[in-house]
């Protein structure tokens, strides 16, 4: 059994609602969305590819995440066409006993300090799966940011 088979498990399609808060005193906006869940090289990563929209237009994104179990480390390669526009952001952290992904990366916010970003990744016995993220800001509060939640499709 490898730290990734509860995400394995996941593999196939979902459907859910993304909730997207793009600031703390903003209300919250829900758009239908759509997950992919894919293991990749024999099951030595997994992806996620998913879809959502902001303001009616059609958004998508992916995570690539991976586990080394010689250092106990999960990372995750995160793009988004509304986040990321055409960076990368790189996250390294843990994978919980319940198979579990809490990951954290970084990304630029001039002209002050870098700003984190977790993402938490939750998969519930193959049947629901959760992908939720928080902003961090430069003095270590976080802030939801994106809850998507999804059934099989």
């Amino acid at each position: 059994m490898t730290a990734l088979d509860r995400l394995i498990a996941c593999a196939g399609n979902w459907s859910g609602t993304n909730r997207l808060q793009v600031s703390e005193t903003d209300l919250p906006e829900d758009s239908p969305s759509t997950a992919i869940v894919t293991p990749v090289l024999a099951g030595r990563f997994v992806r996620i590819d998913y879809t959502w929209a902001y303001d009616e237009k059609p958004q998508e994104g992916s995570l690539l995440i991976g586990y080394e179990a010689k250092t106990d480390r999960a990372t995750a390669y995160w793009i988004d066409s509304w986040h990321m526009s055409n960076m990368v952001m790189v996250c390294s952290g843990v994978v919980s006993e319940n198979g579990g992904i809490n990951v954290l990366g970084s990304y630029a916010a001039p002209p002050g300090p870098d700003w984190g970003w977790r993402v938490i990744i939750g998969p519930e016995d193959g049947q629901r799966l959760s992908v939720v993220m928080f902003n961090i800001d430069p003095d270590g509060r976080e802030y939801f940011a994106i809850e998507s939640i999804y059934t099989r499709a």
